[in-house]
């Protein structure tokens, strides 16, 4: 990051567009260390004005539910990143064009602070650049996990830590044979309550299957699909959370039993299947159709493998 001009000033009239990718967290054993990016994309044109303050202008996922002011969670990961850098921070117009579902497991929260914190870098050119260390640090201030938001800025599969000098992340590429399918239901699950089921400590032999599961997963996704089924399996959480999402926890049970690669997405209750091919897919979508009690949409979604992305819109076609 370069050290910015205090008396530097975003010019009224920039405009930027940022489009950030949908994501599932643990994937099964990777209990806050595994991320992968999904193609569901939330959509995000920040046009600097004049006035100061910000507006929000929301359309699609959140439209009439999230605030349209100052307080909306992407105008304070943009005030972050520039608070960050000591730039003032303009009068700001924000419109919105979600589709990553809220309060379902598949990085809503953290799609909003990438937007926000990539809408920053994309404003802040030419006056602050931030590289990916700070873009992960930032993010991961403001969301409390490195893996949550890691590959919602980098894309594809990460593998997040925390460091003596912060967050950190390692970004691989995923088997094209690796077919995701997300099943998304009409409720929510709030991740503080997910994390609350969790035990302040496991079993030993719980930790060291993860471990063996978790080092077989990334294997499994960047190079040997066929093994998706076992490396899912999971002890460190998944468990403990299934009181709280009765309808996931079954419906996982019947895909794992018929052989399909099924995991909560992130605290839930989405489920996703890691599919090695499309008619597995096909034949995974087709189990829950038939024996779902509730409505469950299914997505059939490539992985993202450029993350978010900026760039300037033009002014004369604004």
């Amino acid at each position: 990051m370069s050290a910015a001009d205090v008396t530097s000033q975003v010019p009224a009239g920039r405009s930027v567009r940022v489009k950030v990718p949908a994501t599932s967290a643990n994937l099964g054993p990777g209990f806050d260390t595994l991320g992968l990016a999904l193609a569901l994309y939330d959509d995000l044109t920040v046009t600097v004005r004049e006035e100061p303050g910000a507006t929000v202008e929301v359309h699609g996922v959140g439209e009439g539910e999230v605030p349209t002011d100052e307080s909306n969670l992407v105008v304070r990961s943009i005030a972050h990143t520039f608070a960050a850098v000591g730039v003032p921070l303009p009068g700001l117009d924000l419109v919105a064009r979600n589709a990553i579902p809220h309060g379902r497991g598949l990085g809503s929260s953290g799609a909003a602070i990438v937007s926000g914190i990539v809408a920053a870098k994309g404003l802040l050119e030419g006056i602050a650049e931030l590289d990916s260390t700070m873009l992960l640090a930032l993010a991961t201030e403001l969301e409390g996990h490195p893996d949550n938001v890691a590959p919602a800025l980098f894309g594809g599969l990460t593998i997040a830590w925390m460091s003596q000098t912060g967050p950190a992340h390692k970004k691989l590429i995923v088997h094209r044979g690796v077919s995701p399918l997300v099943f998304v239901p009409e409720h929510v699950m709030s991740t503080a309550l997910a994390r609350s089921l969790q035990p302040d400590s496991v079993p030993h032999e719980d930790a060291v299957f993860n471990v063996s599961r978790s080092a077989l997963l990334v294997a499994a996704l960047v190079q040997s699909p066929e093994l998706l089924h076992a490396a899912t399996e999971d002890k460190l959480h998944q468990n403990y959370r299934a009181q709280a999402m009765p309808e996931t926890n079954r419906l996982i049970t019947e895909l794992r039993s018929a052989g399909f690669p099924a995991v909560v997405s992130g605290a839930g209750p989405s489920i996703l299947v890691l599919c090695s091919d499309p008619a597995q897919r096909l034949a995974a979508a087709q189990l829950v159709a038939d024996r779902a009690e509730t409505p469950w949409q299914p997505l059939m979604l490539a992985v993202d493998f450029l993350g978010a992305t900026v760039h300037r819109v033009e002014e004369d076609a604004a």
